[in-house]
């Protein structure tokens, strides 16, 4: 049975190589974005989900502060190959930076004290499906990305840099541009091995 839902998500591939061509205007990205973490679900409709995008230089910026923060813990022997998988990230046209605000995390748990150990939890979740809906978004656009985890190394540059809430934490960013690069075929495990189903 076909199914549009899922055929989006089929599109959606980690790319690596990355150009700075987009098939979309700047403005087009940008309102793709908006729209994909607006109507992305969260608990109790908290909409603790925050992006911040940066495109160009201010993108190449972003990827300069991981390398100073990564130059900090990683051996000098082997910064070279750690600073081409940064450039690589950086050759993109953009890049997203995906948040939690922790004041509206706070602000549910005291409000549902019986809920407030999960509401951490939640946030993660509403986070995750977040970047999936813009990831999958930008898939079905034609542009390329991937999902990085190198927070919290340059969370308190970016803050500082681009003047961010201190209730704003740094769960993932993602680099985005032209799919430069054809994608390999993608395998999966066995389905026995990853789901039940009882009736």
């Amino acid at each position: 049975m076909a199914n549009p839902h899922i055929d989006s998500l089929k599109q959606r591939r980690t790319q690596y190589a990355l150009g700075k061509s987009l098939p979309l205007s700047q403005e087009a990205v940008t309102a793709l974005v908006q729209d994909a973490v607006k109507h992305s679900p969260s608990s109790f409709n908290s909409q603790s989900s925050r992006a911040v995008i940066l495109y160009g230089a201010q993108s190449l910026a972003f990827w300069d502060l991981v390398k100073d923060a990564l130059r900090k813990v990683v051996p000098a022997e082997n910064f070279a190959q750690t600073e081409q998988k940064i450039d690589s990230f950086a050759a993109g046209a953009g890049t997203i930076l995906f948040y939690e605000d922790q004041d509206v995390v706070k602000s549910l748990q005291e409000k549902f004290a019986l809920y407030a150990d999960n509401f951490p939890v939640w946030s993660e979740q509403a986070s995750g499906m977040a970047q999936l809906s813009v990831w999958t978004a930008l898939a079905n656009a034609g542009i390329g990305a991937s999902l990085q985890h190198y927070n919290p190394l340059p969370d308190a540059a970016a803050a500082a840099k681009w003047d961010l809430p201190a209730s704003w934490k740094l769960r993932a960013q993602m680099p985005f541009g032209s799919n430069e690069a054809p994608f390999g075929e993608k395998s999966f495990m066995d389905d026995a091995e990853r789901f039940r189903v009882f009736s």
